[in-house]
C-alpha cells in the first residue's frame, strides 16, 4: 500500500535507525561501521505479495515494537472539561434602580449571610419608590376613616347602601395599592422610610467571588443582562460544575447519574469524582461536540471556577478491538496499521475506528483480537514500505 502522506526523503537502513532512534551516538556508530570496511552489509527488506520481508536478524526489526490488539469490552475515555460556578447555587446581583455607590461593604472572598448588604446606592428613584409607598399608606388611612363615617351614617340611615359599598370598595382599593408598593420596597429592603438608600444584598449564603463596582460609581438598571457584568457574584464554593465536551460516541457513557474522575493540572496526582447532571440535545456544528453538565463536590475548596480539567470515564464496548493510537497512520482519509503476520514479516491493513483517545483507539473493522500490531516507529516502517514497493526491487541499506 503505497502512503503519499509519508514523502521523507530516501534514507537507507542506517539513516532510517537513526532516524528512529532520534541520536548522534547511533549517526556516529553508523559512520564507524562504515569505515570497518570488513564488517557486512544488512540485507534489506523486500516488498513481496503486499507484505514487507526482513531477513533474520536484521537491525531495524529491534526497533518495530509489537502489540496485541485486545477485545474492547471497557476502554478508558479521555475528555477535555472547563470548571464553572454552580449556577443553581449562584446568585448574580444587578442594580433594580439608578443610583450611585456611597458605601461597599463586601470584598472578594468574603463570606457573606443570606441578607447581607453588600454595597449602599444613593437612588432617588428607589426613593420615589419608597414615596409612593408612603403616599399610599396615608391613602389607605384616609380611605379606611372614611369607611368608618360611611358604616356610622348608614347605621343611622342617613346614607344609601350604595354610598357604603363605594367607601368599602375606595378602602379595599387602597389596601391593594399598600400591599403592591410595600411589596417593591421590601423586596429591595425599604422600609417605611423616605431616604432614597438602596443596599444591594446577598440573596443567599455564599462568598464574594466577584466585584465589578467602586464607590461613586454610578450605575443603572439597563446595565443589567447578557453582556454586561454583575456587580456582584456570589457563589458557594462547596460544588462546581463540570463542562465536558464529549463526542457522539461518547454519550453512552454520560447520562444523566453517571459517574466520572476528574484530574486538573494543579492536582496532577489528585483525582476528583463527580456525576453527570444533564446533556444538550444538540452538536455544535463547529466542533462535533455535545456538551455535557456534571457537578463536583468542592467542600476544601480546592477546585477553582476556569480550571481546564481532564474528564476520565468507562466506556463499555460491545464490538471491535483495542490498540494502541501510536499504531495508527492516517495517509488523507485513511487510517492504516501494520500487522505482524510472522517473525519479520509485516503487512499494511486498513482499519476503520470506532474511537480515537489519546492513548488508545478502537478498532472496528480490519483487526481481530489477536493480532499483532507495530506500535513503534510505525513512520519508519511505512516509509521503508512505500520504498520497497516504488521500487520493486531490494533497497541497498549502508551497515
Amino acid at each position: 500500500m503505497v502512503h503519499p502522506a509519508l514523502s521523507l526523503p530516501r534514507l537507507t537502513t542506517c539513516g532510517l535507525l537513526a532516524l528512529a532512534l532520534g541520536g548522534g551516538a547511533l549517526l556516529q556508530g553508523c559512520s564507524k561501521a562504515a569505515e570497518a570496511t570488513a564488517a557486512p552489509e544488512a540485507a534489506p527488506p523486500i516488498a513481496q505479495s503486499g507484505q514487507l520481508r526482513f531477513p533474520p536478524g536484521h537491525p531495524q526489526l529491534a526497533l518495530l515494537a509489537v502489540a496485541p490488539a485486545r477485545a474492547s469490552k471497557e476502554i478508558a475515555v479521555d475528555l477535555p472539561a472547563r470548571l464553572v460556578w454552580n449556577e443553581e447555587r449562584t446568585q448574580r446581583v444587578y442594580p433594580a434602580f439608578a443610583g450611585r455607590v456611597t458605601a461597599i461593604r463586601a470584598d472578594l472572598g468574603q463570606a457573606v449571610k443570606a441578607g447581607a448588604p453588600l454595597a449602599l446606592l444613593a437612588s432617588p428613584d428607589f426613593g420615589q419608590a419608597q414615596a409612593d409607598t408612603a403616599k399610599a399608606r396615608a391613602d389607605q388611612s384616609f380611605a379606611q376613616q372614611g369607611l368608618r363615617r360611611q358604616r356610622e351614617l348608614f347605621d343611622a340611615g342617613i346614607v344609601a347602601r350604595k354610598d357604603l359599598e363605594q367607601a368599602e370598595a375606595d378602602a379595599a382599593r387602597a389596601q391593594a395599592e399598600v400591599a403592591r408598593a410595600a411589596a417593591r420596597t421590601s423586596l429591595y429592603g425599604g422600609g417605611n422610610a423616605v431616604n432614597q438608600q438602596l443596599a444591594l444584598t446577598a440573596g443567599m449564603a455564599g462568598v464574594v467571588v466577584e466585584r465589578n463596582l467602586n464607590p461613586g460609581q454610578e450605575v443603572r438598571p439597563d446595565q443589567s443582562g447578557p453582556g454586561n457584568p454583575a456587580l456582584f457574584v456570589v457563589t458557594d464554593p462547596a460544588s462546581l460544575w463540570v463542562q465536558i465536551d464529549a463526542r457522539e460516541g461518547d454519550l453512552a457513557s454520560l447520562r444523566p447519574g453517571d459517574t466520572f474522575t476528574l484530574q486538573v493540572p494543579a492536582y496532577p496526582d489528585a483525582t476528583f469524582t463527580g456525576c453527570v447532571t444533564a446533556t444538550a440535545d444538540a452538536i455544535d456544528p463547529g466542533t462535533r461536540t455535545l456538551k455535557v453538565r456534571g457537578v463536583v463536590p468542592n467542600a476544601d475548596r480546592r477546585l477553582k471556577a476556569e480550571m481546564l480539567a481532564t474528564v476520565h470515564v468507562q466506556e463499555s464496548r460491545d464490538s471491535g478491538v483495542v490498540i494502541p493510537a501510536a499504531a495508527v497512520t492516517l495517509s488523507g482519509a485513511v487510517h492504516t496499521v501494520y500487522v505482524q503476520r510472522d517473525a519479520g514479516v509485516f503487512e499494511p491493513r486498513t482499519v476503520t475506528l470506532g474511537h480515537e483517545g489519546p492513548k488508545d483507539v478502537v478498532v472496528t473493522a480490519g483487526l481481530q483480537a489477536g493480532d499483532k500490531v507495530v506500535t513503534q516507529n510505525v513512520l519508519l516502517l511505512a516509509r521503508q514500505f512505500q520504498l520497497a514497493e516504488q521500487d520493486g526491487a531490494p533497497q541497498k541499506a549502508a551497515p
